[in-house]
């Protein structure tokens, strides 16, 4: 789950980590009462939307009076926002922050991340603030300094040490750094975080060490446990295909392609999408209905796969583990006299039941294409839409 910008820098400044003064404000008028409240000589006013490189896009600008400040808001609020990071489509601005401005003498970056290749949490800083990691990663690899930390032990702080220095932080600025660490640790891990950066860290003028920017994402699974946290998403900010899903408790993700895909297990759905992309498809979502699904729920995952006017067939490959073919068909079926389906469906089933499964969608009626395996599902679906 994502949250937006001030909300992160809330959470963090709960756990130490210095932030700016700012209020969010979601009309002109707030947006001037924020201005005269934080009484800086300088403000920078931030649209709020789950994407980054808004500065590129018009979304960041530095104001140094209160009437610019509320024109500021004025201007961006309802605006269409389009960054690398919202495609070319963007998102609407509801809401702005304004904060106040800063003197900066030094743009760092620090990140933290759960490394998949380790196994741990790792702490991540440059001396290009600013600059998208990514970028820096491929074109400057060196620049980028890593501190992976042991769980048994945590964060040390002989490891805030090397970062500061290779940060070329000097005299008081390396205590305030190894302390802006720590506590950004202390966040990560009491929040199940899954990412936490910080592009721009800055050094102030006065030497202070300083989170300019936040993004933080969270662990979805760990929510339970921080319902404060779950009453910051903004669904306004998500797919809606997604929102849905979530009610199901099913596992969905939007992708660009023409065919749906409905799977149990997540490897499988990866596979799937892989040989329609290799028999010369694309894949519409990645959807895992996982192993203990309803009726009910096979129902509800077709009816979102069928949603999206971008989805031309259907491929549906089930593997009868735990989930029971025959629950699938009847499913299926119930889902495709309810919804009336227009495009191509094509089913696979093998596993538990899958004699009682295949039975039920000959009997249904309907003008379901079945398949002998997967290779054939996939042929047979591309072909269908082609």
């Amino acid at each position: 789950m994502n949250i937006h910008e001030y909300q992160a820098k809330k959470i963090l400044a709960g756990f130490g980590v210095k932030v700016p003064r700012g209020l969010v404000a979601y009309t002109p008028a707030e947006a001037e009462a924020a201005a005269m409240e934080l009484g800086s000589p300088v403000f920078v006013v931030k649209a709020q939307i789950h994407a980054g490189g808004r500065g590129k896009g018009g979304g960041v600008k530095v104001v140094k009076s209160i009437d610019e400040a509320r024109e500021e808001a004025k201007r961006m609020l309802g605006m269409t926002l389009v960054t690398k990071q919202t495609g070319p489509q963007g998102k609407e601005v509801k809401r702005v922050y304004i904060e106040e401005g800063c003197k900066i003498a030094r743009e760092l970056y620090l990140g933290m991340v759960i490394d998949r290749a380790n196994g741990r949490v790792t702490m991540m800083a440059s001396t290009e603030g600013g600059m998208e990691i990514e970028e820096v990663a491929a074109r400057t690899p060196e620049k980028i300094l890593k501190e992976a930390i042991d769980p048994a032990v945590g964060f040390q702080a002989y490891q805030a040490r090397n970062l500061a220095f290779g940060l070329g932080l000097v005299g008081p600025q390396v205590n305030k750094g190894v302390q802006f660490m720590t506590a950004l640790y202390n966040a990560f891990v009491s929040c199940d975080a899954s990412l936490a950066e910080i592009n721009p860290l800055v050094v102030t003028d006065e030497g202070d060490v300083m989170a300019l920017d936040a993004k933080m994402n969270f662990d979805s699974n760990a929510l339970y446990r921080h319902k404060d946290i779950l009453e910051l998403r903004d669904l306004d900010e998500e797919n809606p295909r997604e929102v849905e899903a979530s009610k199901h408790d099913l596992n969905y993700i939007s992708l660009d392609g023409s065919i749906g895909c409905m799977v149990n297990g997540a490897g499988l759905a990866m596979a799937t999408m892989d040989i329609i992309k290799l028999k010369g498809g694309s894949p519409a979502n990645f959807l895992d209905v996982g192993g203990g699904a309803t009726t009910e729920a096979v129902t509800a995952a077709l009816q979102l796969i069928l949603s999206d006017p971008s989805v031309k067939g259907v491929l549906i490959n089930i593997f009868g583990g735990i989930m029971r073919c025959d629950v699938i068909a009847e499913g299926v079926v119930a889902a495709a006299r309810q919804i009336d389906v227009k495009v191509p469906l094509v089913v696979r089933l093998e596993g538990t039941n899958v004699d009682r499964g295949k039975e039920i969608l000959r009997q249904s009626g309907l003008a379901i294409i079945a398949a002998d395996d997967l290779d054939d599902a996939a042929t047979k679906v591309v072909a269908a839409i082609q």
